[in-house]
């Protein structure tokens, strides 16, 4: 008998790790923070072509990709002379299991099947635990989902229930947790007590089957409008969406189009805790894990996280809650389509974005989520109330995280707020000198930390000089 204490099981997180994914991340290590991160995406052993084949089999990718003609019409009328791009919105509703999820999942379920693995595990309160039960039940797999739902009343999320609601519709089992520091542990446990794949959603295999999605936007605005897209915007959370997205579009050419990442701003909102866990309206696409992900990427189920921000973004914008309840509600009424507030996150960026671009150019919002039952706004707004939340008109501006969620009155209202990278790139700095001294660093890690943060080697040592990190 195996000690499954927390201890024992934590002491064993790379052994299960190794034997749960079929990759052995120590090929690519180089240094406690640099590792040869092309190496272990090309590892996956899949091209782009294959990719798409895959993903065809299990009713993913070739999604459509839409002009919000009315939507744009209504920008162009609150911008100044001559700006209000075209804002294209790509509908990944239209994939298996309703949202993006399915092209990160598609991947890791063939590897699966294809390595003689009995199922899949992903630990998870999203979208991307539908997507893995849905791809587990198209390659005759079985699927377990593990799931922080509740807080120490018992009480679930509407949102969270929904999803899964769904997980157990495509026939998976899923372990509700309360929440708390034990979802890691459940997860390697149960890895190691079943032998399943761990299907995380940080693997190089989630990684790559985004990759899919910026290819398809760069071909079909190509095919559509006779150019790149000028902007392509984000929905920015554990680094996934974005990182994918951006490298299927380079994967294209698309070497000049602005990475736009976006996120629900949660300030003052912990995530992991108890009291904060129901006083928020938005499950993911949020600051609280948008930042902590950008800042230090490998805090995450595997060794090394594949979805790496910084590296890929230009920009970072925050929006409110309320300023996407407003964009969901102005998507279905102009537009005639009726999907969930977290797609719509980078939606509402968009607006902003459109606004002070050409009206010649083009702003691709590059997905959608399915909604109904927990996920509608509606019941997020709801539920929002039963816990003490002021839900009202006004300027989004006076909202409070955790205290009031404040919608627009007018289209006007909705604005992004750009956030200072350089700032999240020194966070980034100093969590990477916590884990390995910059006396240590040799040239590797300046190599690799100048690629992660979108920088050059002399940022990097300008920085540590001006942190008093290092001698000058």
């Amino acid at each position: 008998m195996k000690d499954m204490s927390y201890q024992a099981v934590m002491g064993r997180k790379n052994e299960i790790m190794k034997a749960s994914l079929g990759m052995d991340y120590d090929d690519f290590i180089q240094t406690p923070i640099a590792f040869d991160y092309e190496g272990m995406m090309a590892e996956t052993g899949y091209s782009h072509e294959e990719v798409a084949r895959i993903q065809r089999e299990t009713k993913v990718g070739s999604t459509p990709l839409f002009e919000l003609h009315n939507l744009t019409q209504a920008v162009r009328r609150i911008s100044p002379p001559g700006k209000g791009a075209r804002i294209l919105l790509k509908d990944e509703a239209a994939n298996a299991s309703g949202s993006f999820k399915a092209r990160r999942a598609s991947i890791s379920a063939y590897e699966a099947a294809k390595k003689g693995y009995e199922g899949l595990i992903a630990a998870t309160s999203g979208n991307y635990g539908a997507a893995v039960a849905s791809q587990a039940a198209q390659r005759g797999l079985k699927a377990i989902i593990i799931q922080e739902v509740f807080d120490s009343r018992g009480v679930g999320q509407p949102e969270i229930i929904e999803k899964g609601r769904k997980c157990e519709a495509y026939g998976a089992e899923v372990l509700k947790l309360s929440v708390g520091p034990e979802l890691f542990y459940l997860l390697l446990r149960t890895l190691e007590e079943t032998g399943f794949f761990n299907a995380s959603l940080y693997t190089p295999f989630g990684i790559r089957g985004v990759e899919s999605l910026g290819l398809e936007i760069a071909h079909q605005v190509r095919a559509d409008y006779g150019r790149d897209p000028d902007a392509v915007v984000i929905t920015h959370a554990g680094g996934g969406n974005l990182s994918g997205t951006a490298r299927g579009l380079l994967a294209a050419g698309c070497d000049r189009t602005r990475i736009v990442a976006c996120s629900v701003d949660l300030s003052g909102l912990h995530m992991a805790s108890d009291r904060d866990f129901n006083r928020k309206s938005f499950t993911t696409g949020h600051t609280g894990f948008g930042i902590p992900f950008a800042t230090w990427p490998d805090r995450v189920d595997v060794p090394r996280n594949a979805a790496r921000a910084l590296r890929y973004m230009d920009e970072y914008q925050l929006v409110t809650q309320g300023e996407v309840f407003y964009v969901t509600e102005l998507l279905t009424k102009i537009e005639g389509l009726e999907r969930g507030p977290a797609g719509n996150t980078s939606l509402t960026a968009a607006i902003t974005l459109a606004k002070e671009m050409d009206q010649d150019q083009v702003v691709v919002v590059q997905e959608t989520e399915y909604t109904g039952a927990g996920k509608h706004h509606n019941a997020q707004l709801s539920f929002a109330r039963e816990n003490g939340i002021e839900v009202r008109r006004g300027h989004p501006a006076e909202s409070v995280p955790g205290e009031s969620i404040v919608i627009p009155e007018r289209l006007e209202q909705v604005r992004g707020r750009v956030q200072d990278l350089d700032r999240l790139r020194t966070s980034y700095l100093k969590n990477a000198a916590k884990i390995y001294h910059p006396d240590q660093w040799r040239d590797v890690d300046f190599r690799f930390l100048a690629e992660d943060l979108k920088v050059d080697e002399q940022w990097i040592i300008d920085h540590l000089a001006d942190m008093s990190l290092v001698e000058n």
